[in-house]
């Protein structure tokens, strides 16, 4: 003897179950255009300074959960952005971040363009 709403329910649980291991699965799709403005929100993996030694930009690898590792790069020269100087003595990696900057052709974000621009911890 079968009951609706006992096949209703294994259904519903089945579809869920699908969605689920769907959103598990799936890479990022969010994807970042150069030249736009981008807000990330993530987990730092790593930190490079060595470019500041030559006049590059320093490189910090933030994980993030819409679009991936980002680099985001800040400038040697501050004293030639609009944005503030980020504090990067402050930060560590595994630590949680917010990025405001331009986005590059390598899907890089920058943090210098407009003074909204930063990078800054979250905890």
């Amino acid at each position: 003897m079968s009951f609706p709403f006992a096949r209703g329910m294994q259904a519903a649980v089945l579809v869920v179950a699908l969605a689920a291991a769907g959103c598990a699965s799936a890479p990022p799709t969010s994807a970042l255009t150069s030249g736009s403005q981008a807000t990330l929100e993530g987990v730092i993996a790593s930190i490079d300074t060595k470019p500041w030694t030559y006049d590059g930009n320093a490189i910090v690898l933030v994980d993030t959960a819409t679009h991936g590792q980002v680099p985001v790069q800040l400038p040697a020269r501050w004293n030639l952005c609009k944005a503030a100087p980020v504090d990067l003595a402050a930060m560590r990696v595994g630590q949680r971040v917010r990025a405001v900057g331009s986005v590059t052709e390598d899907r890089d974000v920058v943090v210098c363009e407009r003074a909204e621009h930063r990078l800054q911890p979250l905890d």
